[in-house]
């Protein structure tokens, strides 16, 4: 099968923190042809860095809390445990940003950075795409409250051992996504990281 798509039209519904984009797409089908003429709201967020910093040597987790709207309308805590994470600027590197934010949301500084993947947070509906990095760091003076006053952030760090933070992702009280992803790649990875 030759996979192809066509934008027939495309209009900002919505512009302001983020965009919503409404498209008039169409792509070929698994049993041939083309699908009908489909209309989708395109949640326009671009290109992200989160990183999770790990101390290895104290196999310590620092995990940031902070206000987020997604839960404002469920029964969830509004507060969340998160990783470290940003948006990408024009001409930024995921490299660059994923520095900038560990001196901003948490006031570290990595001693190695390494990648770990690249994806989509929700691609039925978001164009978000993620670039996942773990740093290496020295937790012993990580803490309190950071994050820039011109972004509105409010931002708490924790230092959690790792099997503190795993726990709490099991427990379900890490409930996004980014950080259980992370937190179970280091959990597959963790006693390699910890040898070196």
């Amino acid at each position: 099968m030759k996979y192809r798509w066509e934008i027939l039209e495309e209009t900002v519904a919505y512009h302001g923190f983020f965009d919503l984009i409404r498209l008039k797409v169409r792509h070929t089908l698994f049993r041939g042809g083309w699908s009908r003429v489909l209309v989708r709201e395109l949640f326009q967020r671009g290109d992200c860095v989160a990183v999770l910093p790990y101390d290895p040597d104290r196999d310590a987790v620092v995990l940031i809390e902070q206000f987020r709207v997604g839960p404002l309308k469920r029964d969830d805590p509004k507060w969340m445990l998160e990783i470290v994470a940003g948006a990408i600027e024009p001409g930024e590197s995921p490299e660059a940003v994923a520095h900038r934010e560990l001196a901003e949301e948490c006031g570290c500084r990595a001693l190695a950075m390494t990648r770990i993947a690249r994806f989509y947070t929700s691609p039925g509906g978001s164009s978000e795409r993620i670039t996942l990095f773990w740093a290496r760091i020295d937790s012993s003076r990580v803490g309190g409250i950071h994050g820039l006053a011109e972004e509105d952030e409010d931002i708490r760090v924790h230092v959690l051992p790792f099997r503190t933070a795993y726990d709490k992702v099991e427990s379900g009280e890490i409930n996004s996504a980014i950080p259980i992803v992370a937190l179970q790649w280091l959990a597959l990875h963790r006693d390699d990281l910890r040898r070196r």
